[in-house]
C-alpha cells in the first residue's frame, strides 16, 4: 500500500518573502488511492495582520485566532510532521504551499520538507488538460467532485477535494475496475484457479413433460434453419 498526504495551507497573504505566515494548515491521509479518513487540521496564530484580500478568500480573521496555538509550538509544527511522517506530499501549486510550510519549519528550528517529496497536482492537470482551466474548482467541476460543503476555502475541505482530484488524476474510478492484479494473483496461486465443483445437490429439473414439447415444436418449427441445429 502507498501512503501518501494530501495538503493545503491558509495563509496571511500571497508569500512568506513579504512576512507572510501560515493561519490554518491540513493534511489527509491517502492509502493506495483511497482517503483513510484520517486528517489532521489545526489553526494557528500568524503574530501579524491578515491581508484584506486574503481574508475576503477564507473567511479567517485575527479576532478568531487570538487564542490559536504559533506553529512553532508542538501541537503544530511536531504533530504536523509526525502525521505526515516519510509520505509523499500532494498539493495543488504545490511551490506555494511548499514556500509557506518550510518557512515555518526554519523558523521553528525543524527540518525542512524537500522539494523530492512533493506532487503538484497543478502540475498533472496541466500535463493532462493543456490550455484548460486548472485550478482546484475547475478540476472539480471537471471531475465532477462536489462544492456544496464549500463556502469559502479552508485548509481542511480543499485538502479533501483535492484528494479526489488527486485520485480522478491518477486513473480515477477506472483503478477500481482494474481487476488484473487479482487475476494476476489467482493464478499465481497454487495449483492455479481452483475449479468449481459439481452440485452435492443438483437442481431438480421444473420443466414439465407440455413445456419440454412445446418448446421441441417451437424449434422445429420457427428455427428450423438456425445455425446450432445445422
Amino acid at each position: 500500500m502507498a501512503r501518501e498526504i494530501v495538503l493545503d495551507v491558509e495563509t496571511t497573504g500571497l508569500s512568506p518573502k513579504q512576512g507572510h505566515r501560515i493561519i490554518e494548515v491540513a493534511c489527509v491521509e491517502i492509502d493506495d488511492f483511497v482517503p483513510t479518513g484520517r486528517n489532521f487540521q489545526t489553526y494557528v496564530h500568524p503574530d501579524r495582520e491578515i491581508d484584506p484580500d486574503a481574508q475576503r478568500v477564507h473567511g479567517i480573521s485575527l479576532e478568531f485566532l487570538a487564542d490559536k496555538p504559533r506553529f512553532a509550538e508542538p501541537q503544530v509544527a511536531e504533530a504536523l510532521r509526525a502525521f505526515i511522517g516519510e509520505a509523499p506530499i500532494i498539493a495543488h501549486n504545490a511551490g506555494f504551499d511548499r514556500e509557506f510550510v518550510n518557512h515555518e519549519l526554519g523558523l521553528a528550528g525543524r527540518p525542512i520538507l524537500p522539494e523530492s517529496r512533493w506532487i503538484d497536482t497543478l502540475a498533472l492537470a496541466q500535463k493532462r488538460f493543456p490550455g484548460m482551466h486548472n485550478s482546484l474548482d475547475a478540476l472539480c467541476k471537471r471531475f465532477k467532485v462536489s462544492l456544496a460543503e464549500r463556502e469559502k476555502h479552508g485548509a481542511l475541505i480543499d485538502a479533501k477535494l483535492l484528494a479526489h482530484v488527486y485520485l480522478e488524476l491518477r486513473g480515477g474510478r477506472e483503478r477500481a475496475l482494474d481487476l488484473s492484479g487479482a487475476e494476476a494473483a489467482l493464478a499465481a496461486a497454487p495449483g492455479g484457479p481452483a475449479a468449481y465443483a459439481p452440485r452435492s445437490r443438483p437442481l431438480v429439473c421444473r420443466l414439465t413433460a407440455a413445456e419440454g414439447a412445446a418448446h421441441e415444436a417451437f424449434v422445429a418449427g420457427e428455427l428450423r434453419n438456425a445455425l446450432w441445429l445445422r
